[in-house]
């Protein structure tokens, strides 16, 4: 009796694995289908957990790096629209 309970749910197990792989592989010609598939995989996580495993000084140091880097595109951007006229 275990091993048709323990047959059971080995087949059980692979008939959801050969599901998953037929719902992946009809989603791969369709892109809408397969950005769906993988945003609905996302995980979200808590404030709490956010304030954890977020580095302040470190998000804070590249921001502001991101914010030097803008800062100098504009800059360079100014630049070639001036020369170009």
């Amino acid at each position: 009796m275990k091993d048709d309970e323990q047959f059971e749910k080995d087949s059980s197990a692979a008939d959801s694995s050969a599901d998953s792989v037929d719902e992946y592989l009809q989603t791969l010609g369709n892109e809408d289908a397969r950005e769906q598939r993988y945003y609905s995989q996302e995980q979200p996580f808590s404030a709490d957990e956010m304030t954890r495993l977020v580095n302040e000084e470190r998000l804070n140091e590249l921001l502001a790096q991101s914010d030097a880097f803008l800062s100098s595109l504009s800059d360079e951007l100014r630049d070639f629209e001036d020369n170009s006229h």
